[in-house]
Formats: structure tokens, C-alpha cells, sequence
């Protein structure tokens, strides 16, 4: 079982970066893929989620209406698209991976990946 986080980055506040989370060794469908995000010295918290294939999707408040989480089904991935980033998006983003239903609870989450920096300057 594996997530592979990548598409971080350094971005201008107002732009926009899409992240990636490719999964291997489970079936897709079966897994809700959610991203976490921690920045420096404050807790993780859920940013996003989606659940298996094309499933319900879930935001955080603080994102929702600039960020959109999708998934590419044919190639295991997921994508959460980042638009209108403000300096305070600025962290290490992980997805995590959990049986079936997204959970805004990271200990709920059965595997991670790799963080990917995303950075956000003003």
C-alpha cells in the first residue's frame, strides 16, 4: 500500500497549484483519499477529501469555493486543485488514505504519504 504526494511548491498569493496523490497496492474505489496539511507550529488539520472513485466530496471551511478535489480513476490518483492560495495555505500537505468514508480525523487515516511543501508568499 502506497501514497505518493507531489506538485508542491513556491507560489504568489492569488495563484494556484494542483496536487497530486497516487495510490498503489489497494483498490481505489474501496478508500477514501483525504489531505492533511501542517504548518509550522500549528496542528494538522483535514483540508480535503474524497470518497473512492468520483465519491462525495468533502472541505474544510477555509478552503472551500478555491479548492477542488477530484480523482483520475484510470490512473489512481487524486488531485486537489489549489486556486486563490493566501500566505495562511502555506504547509506541508499529506493525503492519507482510509477504509471507505472520509473522516476530518487524521487518526481515523490507515496510510500516508510523503508531505509535499506547498508555500504561498505575498
Amino acid at each position: 500500500v502506497q501514497l505518493q504526494a507531489s506538485g508542491g511548491g513556491l507560489v504568489q498569493a492569488g495563484g494556484s497549484l494542483r496536487l497530486s496523490c497516487a495510490a498503489s497496492g489497494f483498490i481505489f474505489d474501496d478508500y477514501a483519499i483525504g489531505w492533511f496539511r501542517q504548518a509550522p507550529g500549528k496542528e494538522r488539520e483535514g483540508v480535503s477529501c474524497i470518497s473512492g472513485a468520483d465519491g462525495p466530496t468533502h472541505y474544510v471551511d477555509s478552503v472551500k469555493g478555491r479548492f477542488t478535489i477530484s480523482s483520475d480513476n484510470a490512473k489512481n490518483t487524486v488531485y486537489p486543485q489549489m486556486n486563490s492560495l493566501k500566505p495562511e495555505d502555506t504547509a506541508v500537505y499529506y493525503c492519507a488514505g482510509k477504509w471507505k468514508s472520509c473522516s476530518s480525523e487524521d487518526y481515523s487515516y490507515d496510510f500516508w504519504g510523503q508531505g509535499t511543501l506547498v508555500t504561498v508568499s505575498s
